[in-house]
């Protein structure tokens, strides 16, 4: 491209806070040719704080957009939810030529609203579907013969869909695993056990309550079996009062690094919380995860480290087997209870051998990186090429 050429536009659709941090750190490779924008359709997409500028109308949901649970849609719709889809959609239908590329970045839901908004020739990355469960339907496949030229899917199998119907997808490895985001964060200096757990509560409306159980799960094992304990706190989740309701409290103040927000003790227990771009640090030094999150529980397993979930009665089971046959033994999955979730943790803590075996599963099933070199070329050069 010459020197005085015109940087191309792209407009980055993404929503969830997983999705918003893979978009981020999508756009965070882009070559000085390109410049984005991003638009997170649900909540304050803090991912791309300092990475690019955020368009289009803030909207928050109760569920924030999270299908996992049952009865989530229903609930969304009693508290108001609809109100958000006008302003979605007169975005959307204003930005048609604004940019010169889109990318969705997600489940469907971004490339319905550009279907309906008459945005086309997207290039879609299908962050949800595993390819273990269910594949595209008949309507998902023609929504995104409609919409999108290029589809970066998860699974062969899912892109092989695809391929079927004329669609040019591709499975290129697992993008979550190239976007692991490393920031301002020693965790290594606050080591002092031979072990390591990293809480990941999750971005949601069940966050206090997941934490609330981890702690009491954690304060269950004996003071020689406790790990140094991390906590990766979500963008938009109010620490102070998640703490008091964990029987905790902040013992000491944020230091200098960015993702540092101090230090939360009580019980015998201290946690040490970090927020921002630093999942990649946490993970890094840790040996397990207690997760109740989805990007950053796909991004653990991969990494080799297992994760305990709990399995609530508000679970949508359908969703949850889904990603279990893609899991498989890697995610140790209990019942929602102190008593079950601490004797898989002191199970895990406990045995070595147990634990390494299950790393080695999470790492073959969801696979290494690969993809962020496919897709940012493609968007520099491949989109260019079909507009």
């Amino acid at each position: 491209m010459m020197a005085n050429a015109p940087r191309r536009r792209l407009l980055f659709i993404s929503n969830g806070h997983g999705e918003d941090s893979i978009a981020a750190a999508i756009i965070a490779a882009l070559p000085d040719t390109v410049t984005a924008c991003a638009y997170p359709m649900i909540g304050a997409g803090a991912a791309y704080a300092n990475v690019c500028p955020i368009v289009g109308p803030r909207a928050a949901l109760a569920s924030q957009g999270w299908r996992n649970v049952k009865g989530s849609l229903r609930r969304d719709i009693a508290t108001g939810g609809l109100m958000v889809l006008p302003p979605a959609w007169r975005f959307l239908r204003a930005s048609r030529g604004q940019y010169d590329h889109v990318v969705v970045v997600g489940d469907m839901v971004g490339v319905l609203f550009c279907l309906a908004t008459g945005n086309r020739n997207l290039t879609y990355l299908d962050v949800y579907k595993t390819g273990a469960g269910r594949l595209y339907s008949f309507l998902e496949v023609q929504a995104i013969k409609r919409t999108c030229s290029t589809v970066f899917c998860r699974a062969d199998n899912l892109a092989a869909t695809l391929r079927a119907a004329r669609i040019n997808a591709h499975c290129v490895g697992n993008v979550m695993m190239d976007t692991l985001p490393i920031g301002d964060y020693d965790a290594a200096a606050r080591r002092s056990h031979r072990l390591a757990v990293t809480l990941l509560p999750g971005s949601r409306a069940l966050t206090a309550e997941s934490f609330c159980l981890q702690v009491d799960a954690l304060r269950r094992l004996r003071p020689d079996e406790r790990p140094d304990v991390f906590l990766a706190l979500a963008g938009g989740v109010d620490l102070e009062t998640m703490a008091r309701q964990a029987g905790l409290r902040r013992t000491m103040i944020p230091g200098p690094e960015a993702g540092d927000l101090g230090i939360l003790s009580g019980g015998g227990l201290t946690i040490h919380v970090a927020q921002g771009n630093v999942m990649g640090n946490l993970l890094a030094e840790s040996d397990l995860v207690l997760s109740q999150a989805g990007t950053a529980t796909i991004q653990a397993l991969g990494l080799g480290r297992p994760a305990i979930t709990c399995i609530h009665p508000r679970d949508r089971r359908s969703r949850f087997r889904d990603e279990q046959n893609l899991f498989g033994e890697a995610r140790v999955v209990v019942e929602a209870s102190v008593e079950e979730l601490s004797a898989a943790l002191r199970r895990l803590l406990t045995d070595d051998s147990e634990r390494n075996r299950l790393g080695v599963i999470g790492r073959e099933r969801i696979g290494g990186p690969g993809a962020m070199a496919a897709i940012v070329a493609d968007l520099v050069v491949g989109s260019s090429q079909r507009e």
